[in-house]
């Protein structure tokens, strides 16, 4: 096999600390360390609860058990899970805390210091002109929160991520429609939006139309900008088996895995479950067959050049094209015309890996194609979507068995939001009507702000009361600077939080700053539903929380006091949706899909939602065919060191990319080290050896950083498997250097390709 096609890519310099494999051994030293320590009763009856995984959208849990996924597999558990819920059972922060702790303090706190402070374990305030955070009554909380959300409606926001409930997703964006406010930001703003937005147009549905029983009829699998060996291990299982490297005979499928990544992620070429201990476990698990490392930004490019050689080698589907799609003349025309230079000079990737990436597509029966933040936080991160839908379906392989596209989405219950209807993007027709019905008027038609919008409107006054329902809307924005001050334009802030985080320290109000402890998922006196990346909605049993002297309350009990204290007895008996299923008898019959709702409590039947997985090439759009869009290709520059004002003329730019750790949820660090990548703490840059070297660095040299906004000092140089003109640094801490460009489509940060300057400043020592 060439070099242009072996699975192992280009770019694949490890440094002296990156492992073989991804996985392995390490996940059960993790798992031994914490379910056998002292906290480790408290770890195991958590991980037996009937509840979903706190962690990504491919978690397990809920009727089946809490290691079971919705096709009835058991050990289904990643360390991800075991990192989310030790986080959860800590102690609580003792009554005196705040009083010793002032605010200048707790804003020298990393985000892995705030969050290991331990559990929020009753209200407090910070009002404006105060040093310290003081414990608050729930009488002033209400007060204090109903006078906030009596201010002009178009003046009120909320903010939220997906670590809630589908019932307490409902209830705030009730009440935001209510008061006349669409201004429901969501963390999926953040990273998915694209996809949603993309979808929506092309097949009318805004989700992944692979259902997990699909996923495991597929004989191939393209991967794109995503590292499910970090952020979806459950994932890695279904790869594993596509591979046939399980040792299963059931398994021994031989299909195949591209990924596509500008960085080479070892958890993405080898990884060894626990779920295979013989087979995989300590030899590693092949994972893929083909790996492609693009420039950031330059997807489009690689996937009309995909297009272009199935169409050269004779796959093009055109009787599928012509029954069931519309525009895709636009598409093939567009592939044919644009030349080979164009394609491979725009996206780095040889036209032979470009190929073999076409033929193992083209050869293939069934073929699901799943994406993630690296396809989606870019300026054009919409064209993205549209381009590896458009080389699904001129394949074919949308709307059948083992095929079909797939947005592999982070936070475990952030689709939910979407589908309680928390967006500032506008309902489904069905869901706008059945609210219409509900309230017994016209939902507003002022365009609501999304999460950078909310920003950008608080940077310019324009907000007075903002509810934060989880999430960290100070340290998920990129330009840190700003979104302080934006939020310091606020009257008043109310975070709803299991724990501390620097939005708490840091994204502060002009007047109050209200932090509400609530009960998280497994804790709840009620029970609860969340929704899977593949549209499976889960029924969480309810729980109790170890913290038996905390003054905690439940999302669904503060939102349905507040609704009932601003609203009265409209458009509904709030207080009566304190009992939780009468909100899925609410949702049953205004959110399209979830019909169902409506008998979960008697059945304890969870489901899949309407609708939503294709099977057969039917489309809810208008014409019932899929609408196709093409692509122009991205114009990638980068300025020159000489338009930086910098103190020097050694150096270089490069296009950074912003990730997660190995060890990192979110905005959430447990670790400030990532194995997988070899780097040893927070404030390093992953380069590419030939990079550094061309610039006069070299590996472990402390350099700083400059983005348009700001910059970091003695970044620590790191080697590693990068294509050449990337780089890669961690967030929240990087956010704080740049302003990132926006996808005008749908509101989306530019994350994944930043311009940065990276030099050593004189008279500092190497």
């Amino acid at each position: 096999m060439s070099q242009a096609i072996h699975p192992t890519p280009p770019f694949d310099e490890k440094n002296e600390q990156t492992p073989d494999i991804g996985g392995g051994l390490p996940v059960i030293e993790y798992w031994a360390e914490h379910t056998l320590s002292p906290e480790g009763p408290k770890l195991w009856k958590t991980l037996l609860h009937h509840s979903a995984c706190l962690s990504c959208s491919w978690g397990t849990g809920g009727q089946k058990g809490g290691f079971t996924n919705e096709t009835g597999e058991k050990l289904q558990r990643c360390m991800k899970s075991v990192e989310a819920i030790s986080a959860e059972i800590m102690p609580g922060i003792s009554t005196h805390f705040f009083d010793t702790q002032p605010l200048d303090q707790l804003q020298t706190l990393t985000s892995m210091e705030a969050d290991r402070l331990g559990r929020l374990s009753f209200p407090v305030i910070l009002r404006a002109g105060s040093s310290h955070y003081e414990r608050i009554s729930w009488d002033e909380i209400y007060d204090l929160a109903a006078a906030a959300m009596r201010k002009p409606p178009e003046r009120v926001a909320s903010y939220s991520s997906g670590r809630s409930s589908n019932e307490a997703a409902y209830l705030l964006q009730l009440m935001m429609r209510a008061l006349g406010s669409n201004n429901l930001a969501d963390c999926s703003d953040l990273c998915h939006a694209p996809s949603t937005a993309a979808l929506n147009q092309m097949f009318a549905t805004k989700t992944s139309v692979v259902s997990l029983e699909s996923l495991k009829q597929a004989d191939c699998v393209v991967l794109t900008g995503a590292n499910s060996a970090y952020n979806h291990p459950r994932l890695m299982n279904e790869l594993i088996k596509l591979r046939g490297a399980s040792g299963s005979d059931k398994a021994k499928r031989g299909g195949k895995v591209i990924v596509i990544n500008p960085v080479m992620e070892i958890g993405l070429v080898k990884f060894g479950s626990p779920a295979f201990p013989i087979k995989s476990l300590i030899p590693g698990s092949p994972i893929s067959s083909l790996y492609l490392q693009p420039v950031p930004g330059s997807d489009v490019a690689l996937f009309v050049g995909i297009q272009k050689s199935l169409i050269e080698q004779g796959f093009l589907n055109t009787d599928y094209l012509q029954a069931h799609t519309e525009g895709w003349e636009a598409i093939v025309e567009q592939a044919q015309s644009t030349a080979w230079d164009t394609i491979t000079g725009t996206c780095g990737v040889s036209q032979p890996e470009i190929e073999a990436a076409a033929t193992m597509i083209g050869t293939s029966n069934r073929v699901v194609f799943g994406w993630a933040m690296g396809i989606t936080q870019h300026a054009n991160g919409v064209d993205n979507v549209y381009s590896i839908v458009n080389t699904a379906l001129i394949t074919g392989n949308v709307g059948k068995e083992g095929a079909g596209v797939m947005p592999v989405r982070g936070h475990s219950n952030v689709q939910g939001f979407g589908s309680m209807g928390v967006t500032a993007h506008g309902l489904k027709q069905e869901m706008q009507h059945a609210l219409e019905t509900l309230l017994g008027r016209s939902l507003s038609r002022v365009q609501g702000y999304d999460t950078r919008a909310l920003i950008e409107a608080a940077d310019e006054g324009k907000i007075d009361s903002l509810i934060c329902l989880g999430g960290n809307l100070y340290a998920a924005n990129p330009n840190s600077a700003q979104a302080k001050r934006a939020i310091g334009n606020i009257e008043t802030v109310i975070y709803l939080a299991t724990k501390p985080n620097l939005g708490h320290f840091h994204g502060l109000a002009k007047h109050n700053t209200i932090i509400i402890p609530v009960l998280n998922r497994f804790e709840n006196p009620h029970k609860t539903t969340v929704e899977s990346g593949n549209n499976f909605v889960r029924l969480n049993d309810q729980g109790k929380t170890h913290l038996t002297t905390a003054d905690l309350i439940a999302e669904v009990e503060f939102l349905t006091e507040l609704a009932h204290r601003v609203h009265g007895d409209y458009p509904v008996n709030w207080r009566k949706l304190q009992d939780t299923k009468y909100i899925r008898q609410l949702i049953g019959e205004t959110v399209p899909g979830y019909e169902k709702m409506k008998t979960i409590d008697q059945t304890g039947e969870e489901f899949t939602i309407a609708g939503r997985i294709l099977t057969e090439p039917k489309f809810a759009t208008p014409s019932g065919k899929a609408s196709m869009f093409t692509t122009p290709l991205p114009t990638l520059t980068l300025p020159d060191l000489s338009d930086w004002n910098v103190p020097t003329t050694q150096g270089l730019v490069l296009a950074l990319i912003t990730a997660r750790s190995y060890s990192q949820h979110n905005t959430v660090v447990y670790k400030i080290g990532d194995k997988y990548r070899g780097m040893p703490h927070r404030n390093c840059i992953l380069m590419n050896s030939l990079d550094a070297e061309r610039a006069g660095l070299h590996q472990h040299q402390r350099v700083t950083v400059q983005g348009n906004v700001g910059k970091l000092k003695q970044v620590e140089i790191i080697y590693g498997a990068i294509r050449p003109g990337a780089a890669l640094m961690f967030y929240p801490e990087v956010n704080v250097i740049f302003s990132a460009d926006i996808e005008q489509r749908s509101g989306t940060p530019a994350f994944k390709r930043v311009p940065v300057a990276i030099y050593a400043e004189e008279g500092v020592v190497a």
